[in-house]
């Protein structure tokens, strides 16, 4: 079971980990969505010839936001795999409010990000933007919970 959860933390240190490279990163969004995240965003996201600079711009430097709390997101799994079986219950509420942080953190910067895009474009670009991240954060969440097992009952 160890083994198991240890080798999604590795598929998601590949995505998320700051220091890996975008070849990791490129590899599983191909896997998950048949092409790299850039190319999905951009098939879905489509702002005017005058709005593309400045969008790809904001986009470029909200990834950089991302990732970093994608490390955190992987040191919380990592976190996870290592005590999975001795996890006392104050362990295990320690981890998930981290766990509640983090994922707010994540909400709290597509929202920074979608109001900083909707003023240097429009509502439409700006809810495109939106719409694809929180599409593949759902994507991915659903993922890690699906790969993830619950904590055995103490009982």
């Amino acid at each position: 079971m160890k083994k198991f959860i240890l080798i999604t933390v590795a598929i998601f240190m590949a995505s998320y980990a700051f220091t890996q490279s975008n070849k990791d990163e490129v590899a599983l969004m191909q896997a998950a969505f048949g092409m790299d995240k850039q190319a999905l965003v951009a098939e879905f996201v489509k702002p005017s010839p005058a709005e593309k600079d400045a969008f790809w711009k904001l986009y470029d430097e909200y990834e950089l936001k991302r990732k970093e709390l994608g490390k955190q997101r992987i040191e919380l799994l990592e976190q996870y795999a290592d005590k999975y079986l001795t996890m006392s219950g104050v362990d295990a509420d320690a981890w998930t409010k981290k766990v509640i942080k983090l994922q707010e953190q994540n909400d709290k910067l597509i929202k920074t990000y979608y109001s900083k895009i909707e003023s240097k474009s429009d509502g439409i670009v700006a809810t495109q933007f939106y719409q694809i991240e929180n599409f593949i954060l759902i994507a991915i969440r659903g993922e890690v919970l699906k790969n993830i097992p619950f904590l055995p009952n103490k009982n």
